[in-house]
């Protein structure tokens, strides 16, 4: 790297910048497509590769590909691409070599050890995202136990022959080796995680059954359709965007704005990816577990993506994987505005309705075609309302703020010793209400909980 040169180091990377001759932000893109997998899609998880690559902040220079019946068991490449490989490193000082599948450990020491730059693969550069990605305690904790994972079965190739027996305080004995007590420490931090991990899951869970008994909307979809900015644009939060793959990873639940009574909570969940490392999925179960929960999903899709059917399925795919397969959904095609022009834009709105008849075809960053969503969420919520009578005895007129908050009112009727408020609303706010507004049984204490905009 030049001395000027004010690129930041990428942190897997920070060993190579002793190797004046290799530049660790400048990376190689490897793949290997076998017969199964057709020209489009493999053209497509290329090109994947390289936007993860453009997240970690790499700079792609060269792609080398090839067509086998199936992955080379010693170095995932045959030994001509492999060759060339090595002369694309030498030829562009690259000191990241990215592979489009997850391979074993010996495979990767293999690549490592013929072209002389740090080896990632598909796995490895997900986790990497998502470790800098990571913001809450618990985000933070599930990616560090799936990397820890990950890791545990590569340690013997990332000692390079320096595995040594050790012994002394905290190890088994004096024959125990580098590795073994490795291995140790990362079982005993994933227990640690774990337990970390149980404690926060009973807050969510708290925080979930304060909500449960509102309308709950989850934006689900491929990583990168523009969840964040449909979020933004439907509660007027402050929900973090960036033209990067997993930009967020932690769920962010606000009101629909304006608000609506009673009140409709969206949630914004974690992207999906094809070859999503299924450690991450089973690792982020709280932040899916918005869209199990939730009365509506709405699938977002960019819709200028020419891949966006193959996203369709993979997010399908999760969504029936974490039991969400039967929750309502209306699928956004979202990003219509990147088609093209107004003509361009026009047909390609007809195209996709004649094939997809219930979407919403949209931009995100449109207030009209926001506004029209909105109105859809709204409109399929008050198909549930029910209407029924609160009858709130005067010692309890505390509750009229709340009622009115979360009820359409439509009548109130004053009786000796209670106001009767006929109110439309959900069934599970209505049953809330009926239990605030009842008198404590003897011992019981009164619940004062509230949900937070």
């Amino acid at each position: 790297m030049a001395p000027n040169d004010k690129r930041k180091i990428p942190e897997f990377a920070e060993g190579l910048e002793s190797e004046p001759e290799l530049d660790p932000a400048v990376a190689i893109l490897a793949a290997v497509k076998t017969q199964e997998v057709s020209e489009e899609e493999f053209a497509e998880s290329v090109s994947e590769l390289a936007r993860l690559a453009y997240t970690l902040g790499l700079r792609v220079a060269a792609t080398i590909t090839q067509n086998r019946e199936g992955f080379h068991p010693g170095s995932y490449l045959g030994s001509g691409k492999l060759a060339e490989l090595k002369e694309a490193v030498e030829e562009h000082h690259a000191g990241v070599v990215l592979l489009d599948h997850e391979v074993s450990p010996s495979q990767a020491d293999h690549v490592e050890t013929a072209c002389g730059a740090r080896v990632m693969d598909r796995t490895a550069v997900i986790l990497e995202i998502f470790h800098r990605h990571a913001r809450s305690r618990a985000a933070k904790a599930q990616v560090e136990i799936v990397r820890l994972e990950y890791m545990a079965p590569r340690l013997r190739a990332l000692s390079k022959g320096t595995d040594r027996a050790r012994g002394g305080i905290g190890a088994k004995g004096a024959g125990e080796s580098g590795v073994e007590l490795d291995r140790r420490k990362i079982r005993d931090r994933i227990a640690e995680l774990t337990q970390e991990l149980s404690g926060l899951e009973q807050e969510h869970r708290t925080q979930r059954a304060r909500r449960q008994a509102l309308n709950r909307v989850a934006l689900v979809g491929y990583t990168n359709a523009g969840k964040s900015t449909l979020m933004r644009a439907l509660t007027g939060s402050d929900a973090y965007i960036a033209d990067k793959l997993f930009a967020t990873l932690d769920t962010t639940v606000r009101a629909l704005y304006p608000a609506t009574k009673p009140k409709i909570l969206v949630s914004d969940t974690v992207g999906f990816i094809n070859h999503l490392p299924h450690g991450l999925v089973t690792s982020f179960k709280t932040t899916l577990d918005e869209a199990t929960e939730a009365s509506l999903l709405l699938h977002v899709v960019d819709a200028s993506d020419p891949g966006f059917v193959r996203q369709l399925d993979v997010t399908a795919e999760v969504l029936e994987d974490i039991g969400a397969g039967p929750v309502r959904r209306i699928l956004v095609l979202n990003k219509i505005d990147r088609v093209g022009d107004a003509e361009v834009e026009a047909a390609a709105t007809r195209q996709l309705l004649a094939e997809y008849p219930e979407a919403i075809v949209m931009s995100a960053r449109r207030p009209e075609d926001v506004a029209r969503l909105r109105q859809l969420v709204i409109d399929i919520f008050a198909e549930s309302l029910v209407e029924g009578l609160l009858r709130v005895p005067y010692d309890r007129q505390q509750l009229r703020g709340e009622i009115y908050e979360s009820c359409n009112v439509l009548d109130e009727t004053y009786e000796p010793d209670a106001v009767i408020f006929r109110v439309k609303t959900a069934p599970g706010e209505l049953a809330r209400l009926e239990a605030k507004a009842s008198p404590p049984s003897s011992g019981e204490a009164e619940s004062t909980d509230q949900v937070d905009d």
